[in-house]
């Protein structure tokens, strides 16, 4: 190893966001183990503060600031470092350092680029060196052109001929790309891609080629090898991210595979990579004809697939090489495994997208080459039939296998096979219910008729189920077979005795059947490398494909599961993680030995070296019971993962499972809107009004009591899913449809909403019902924004003390009668004086991770001590004394997808989120907005304010703007609002009327740095004028706001100060 390094930087990710999730958490945690390990001292930026990696004991120093030149060379002036990794924290950190490169910044403070040198990270980036460097050894890439405006496009597309594919160069995701068939369309695909990057590709479209995967490994004596093939289920024209992706690579022949793993070791030597990569080929199959795509010479979401499909650490080793090492070197460690050869998998695996489109108004389901997923999922088995079952099931959308869905039918099913949406697997098994052959689906797919077989094979069999017509009369060959075919015991029920409703009650029959006949599934083991005792390393999944059972390493320890949150989706994502990781590793410290189960490859969770037992396996009531058979756990911690878990509560109850913590009866009464309605009315405590209606008739005598607005949804839900505020009748019958069709056992609820009131978060740990430590936050907007979306505020700034003091009597009146042990989350509204609760989860909620880290208290340590019954330190009452503020503002992704409305409402819409810490108010939101990717604007602001409420809102913010010798240009009602104040501002014209300053030309000649646009009705969904301007601001990538309160704070906060007086400290100085 390099001795001279002493300490290094690591650049993080920030917020998560479409193209850019989770996995980065993972592999900048894997590379600080692996530094700690050498005793360098390690300095992380990253605001994103609900990652594993900003948690203690990670870093050394962690600063929660924006990921941009500025504040890094503040940091690297502040800390003085040997090196800096730029591959860990996907492509913000890549250009980030790329740009500190080349301005010479690393140069002037002498700061070493560890790993990968910057030459070859360009080339793999810039496109013309790209395809120079590899025409050198004749390695054949796309025809392609790289152009810098419209008029040399036109002539590119032209010369190579349509169909074409557009995309724009040091672009994250595949932003900014698409496929053309003609000059209107790329016309308009070229303008859009030109905002993003000042460089786009024009290429030959290669749609209908099978498209190939390799991770990449090289050390610094030129040892390479390739880590796990992988194949993608989809043809090429879909990005990787969008699609279903096997390991390792069934549909090639071995000739074919070395071919490409020959190109692979050749082209990675000729660049100079030294570490990890990952490396994208479009092939054809028939002619083995191929084209390299791209190279990511840094770590990639299928890089953290790639390790946890082998157990061999890519992020883990390439720190390692990076510092110096040679593979040779990080080799043996007395497993059978060493990390200079590549791992061999005697199983497969799927990665199925999880996407969240409904979330979103007017964006289209179809999928390409720009990236829209919000998650991903992995299933380990062995057979083709069992891995995609159990992920269609692990994406959580209601599905229970590849077949067995009554909800799904496609109108046009062909139309649906050929142009690929979030649901064309499912369209797959529609096509052979409706008698399509393989032959037919290849056609008009162009899927691999090996996977589209296997397919078949599972359709074949859920009829050879149906014949049978009770449970009990199937015969062991059957069932065995089915369960080898990934049907779980809810198929089974459902396709032999075709009951209604939750079907619980048939699928424990078919249990019991099951375990009669000795038909379990048998526990495997993924060979590890590189972990310190690899005999012991336990990580597991289940499968029906195979006679030989590993048995678990165990010792006396007592076992205890925790349920962790799945595939991450908008409401639930890395934050509930943290809280899964927390509670297993104070289980560890306490002397128990920890089991986890989750089976989503981006995080930190599914770390082998995280528990003492991983089952990379399903979070079904079926999966969880096989797992409590073999462990027999002390019990079952359900309160971190956030819905998921919390849903299995009563379900495990039911079956005498041990559940840690808050009883699941009390669970149920928080749950259940009437119980929990009941329960304050009892106990005195105000609640806005509402009724549970199961018709339209009830609804409007509601109506006819309270007026409007109304807010409206249905029971059980995650994060708002079709919730919606009315504004009249017409509004409410619409919504309705959507809503009862979310969840049919349960009627909905209507209640009243109030308007301009603050709301309240109060996040806790109890023990037999008594507070144990809370932290009152606030939300910067007014209700109405749903609270994963609401910029956060803690300790809380604005609210009167009596309201303080009543939220904290109200919380403890609920976790006393709730008999509260482990975390909750209560919401509260307050206007004036009156406080009402709007609901309460008896589980850690998103902001956990956000408030332990600003009170440097850790809530989830506390709350899974309480559950174990062991000692735990309560806080005296001076640290919530704080000195200094935290900010949570959230990432939106709304650039990814097109032509949806950029508002925020009542249903939450943030992919990720951030959290800084600051002296002040002003210090804070300035740090967490820059890190969300607003930007201090330096000349013109559109501002149209809406109602006459939000003018006001906005009125002192626009006179800072104006002091500061901002140009502000109005929509006419705010720029008469304006004038009447004594503010002057330009007068500019809606989209729909002519004349010379016409706001959709304005933006698109980027005369404006900041658009605020504060919507009037929320809920008019026309394609309006406002529409137009925010959907104009998110595609040529201006900052936009769309709230007043948030607006006024940012404005006021950029002209109270500049980025010169932001505090560059570190969170330990806080």
């Amino acid at each position: 190893m390099d001795q001279s390094i002493k300490k290094v930087i690591l650049l993080g990710s920030g917020a998560l966001k479409i193209g850019q999730a989770g996995e980065f958490d993972y592999s900048g945690s894997q590379a600080l183990k692996a530094m700690r390990e050498e005793g360098i001292e390690t300095v992380l930026i990253n605001p994103n503060i609900a990652t594993i990696q900003t948690s203690e004991g990670v870093a050394d120093k962690v600063y929660f600031l924006p990921i941009t030149p500025y504040f890094v060379e503040k940091v690297i002036q502040k800390e003085q470092p040997d090196g800096i990794l730029l591959a860990f924290g996907g492509q913000t950190a890549l250009n980030c350092g790329t740009e500190l490169y080349q301005s010479g910044t690393l140069e002037k403070y002498g700061v070493r680029v560890l790993g990968t040198s910057v030459e070859a990270i360009m080339i793999t980036e810039d496109r013309d060196l790209f395809v120079k460097k590899l025409n050198e050894i004749d390695a054949k890439t796309p025809l392609s052109h790289a152009v810098e405006t419209l008029e040399d496009a036109l002539i590119a597309a032209r010369e190579i001929g349509f169909p074409i594919m557009v995309r724009s160069a040091y672009a994250l995701g595949g932003q900014g790309s698409g496929i053309c068939e003609n000059e209107t369309e790329f016309l308009e695909l070229c303008k859009s891609a030109l905002s993003f990057s000042n460089q786009i590709l024009v290429e030959e479209s290669l749609k209908g080629w099978k498209e190939i995967e390799f991770e990449v490994i090289r050390d610094s004596n030129d040892h390479c090898f390739t880590v796990v093939p992988m194949e993608n289920f989809d043809p090429l024209g879909i990005h990787t991210g969008e699609s279903i992706v096997v390991a390792p690579i069934i549909t090639l022949t071995k000739e074919q595979i070395s071919l490409l793993e020959d190109i692979a070791g050749r082209v990675v030597r000729h660049i100079g990579i030294v570490g990890e990569c990952n490396i994208q080929y479009a092939f054809n199959a028939v002619t083995n004809d191929y084209r390299i795509i791209e190279i990511n010479a840094r770590l990639s979401r299928s890089s953290a697939l790639a390790s946890k499909a082998s157990g061999y650490p890519l992020a883990f080793v390439a720190t390692k090489l990076a510092l110096g090492y040679t593979l040779d070197q990080i080799g043996e460690m007395g497993t059978p495994n060493s990390a200079y050869k590549a791992p061999a998998v005697d199983y497969m695996i799927v990665k199925i997208p999880r996407w969240d489109l409904n979330k979103f108004y007017g964006v289209s389901h179809e999928i390409g080459s720009s990236m829209k997923s919000v998650g991903e999922i992995m299933s380990i088995g062995q057979s083709f039939e069992e891995i995609i079952q159990k992920g269609l099931r692990m994406i959580g959308q209601g599905m229970h296998g590849f077949v067995g869905n009554r909800e799904i039918t496609f109108d046009d099913v062909e139309e649906s096979l050929a142009k690929p949406t979030d649901l064309r697997i499912f369209a797959i098994a529609d096509a052979f219910e409706k008698g399509y052959s393989v032959v037919q689906i290849e056609e008009l797919t162009k899927i691999d008729p090996w996977f589209l077989g296997k397919l078949e094979n599972i359709y074949n069999y859920s009829k050879v189920l149906s014949t049978y017509n009770k449970i009990e009369e199937l015969p062991e060959e059957v069932l065995r077979e089915a369960k080898r075919l990934g049907f779980s015991d809810f198929q089974i029920a459902r396709f032999v005795e075709e009951p209604s409703g939750t079907l619980q009650e048939a699928l424990i029959r078919v249990r019991k059947l099951r375990k009669g006949m000795g038909i379990l599934p048998v526990v495997r083991r993924i060979n590890t490398v590189a972990s310190d005792h690899p005999d012991k390393t336990n990580y597991l999944y289940f499968t029906y494909g195979s006679e030989k059972a590993y048995v678990p390493h165990k010792d006396e320890k007592e076992a205890v599961v925790v349920l962790g949150s799945g595939a991450y989706r908008i409401g639930s994502s890395v934050e509930f993680d943290w809280c899964s990781v927390n509670a297993v590793q104070t289980a560890r410290e306490l002397g128990y030995a920890s089991v986890m189960i989750n089976y989503n490859p981006e995080t930190v969770s599914t770390d082998y070296d995280m528990c003492d037992r991983l089952y990379f396996d399903e979070l079904t009531f079926e999966r969880v019971m096989d797992v409590i058979d073999i462990e027999e756990p002390k019990g079952v911690i359900v309160s971190v993962g956030g819905q998921i878990p919390n849903n299995l509560a009563m379900k495990l109850h039911h079956q005498q499972v041990p559940i840690l913590g808050t009883s699941p009866l009390s669970i149920d009464r928080a749950e259940n809107r009437h119980k929990f309605s009941a329960m304050l009315d009892e106990l005195g405590i105000d609640q806005p009004r509402w009724k549970e209606a199961s018709s339209i008739s009830e609804i409007d005598a509601f109506i006819d009591e309270v007026g409007f607005p109304l807010l409206i949804r249905p029971s059980y839900v995650l994060s708002g899913a079709a919730m919606n505020v009315c504004y009249d009748r017409e509004q409410m019958h619409v919504f309705l449809k959507m809503a009862v069709n979310v969840s049919k056992e349960y009627p909905v609820v209507v209640s009243s909403f109030m308007q301009n009131a603050k709301e309240i978060e109060f996040d806790a740990v109890a023990k037999n019902g008594e507070v144990v430590e809370y932290a009152i936050s606030e939300h910067v907007e007014f209700a109405g924004v749903h609270s994963g979306d609401a910029t956060l505020v803690f300790p809380a700034q604005k609210i009167y003390f009596e309201t303080m003091r009543r939220v904290k009597k109200i919380s403890k009146q609920i976790a006393r009668e709730l008999n509260i042990s482990g975390p909750f989350n209560i919401q509260y509204l307050a206007k004036n004086n009156d406080i009402k609760v709007i609901e309460c989860n008896l589980r850690a909620s998103r902001s956990f991770p956000f408030v332990s880290k600003v009170l440097k208290h850790n809530f989830i340590e506390t709350a899974t001590r309480i559950m174990l019954d062991a000692p735990y330190a309560k806080p005296d009452s001076s640290v919530f004394d704080l000195d200094y503020i935290g900010v949570k503002a959230s990432q939106f992704s709304f650039s990814r997808l097109q032509n949806t409305d950029p508002v925020l409402g009542v249903d939450m819409s943030s992919t990720g989120e951030v959290g800084c810490i600051g002296e002040d108010f002003s210090d804070a939101i300035l740090k967490s907005m820059l890190s969300v990717g607003y930007k201090i604007p330096k000349k013109g602001i559109l501002i149209s304010s809406g109602e006459m409420k939000s003018k006001v809102d906005l009125l002192e913010a626009c006179k800072l703007l104006g002091e500061k010798g901002y140009d502000l240009y109005a929509s006419h009602g705010t720029c008469k609002f304006l004038g009447d104040n004594g503010i002057k501002a330009t007068d500019v014209n809606w989209p729909d009327e002519d004349g010379e300053n016409n706001i959709p030309r304005m933006i698109a000649d980027k005369q404006f740095d900041l658009i605020i646009n504060i919507p009037k009705d929320v809920t008019r969904r026309e394609l309006t004028n406002g529409y137009i301007i925010r959907r104009g601001a998110v595609d040529y990538n201006i900052p936009l706001i769309t709230n007043a309160r948030l607006a006024s704070a940012f404005i006021t906060a950029f002209c109270k100060m500049g980025l010169e007086d932001i505090e560059i400290k570190s969170w330990d100085e806080y």
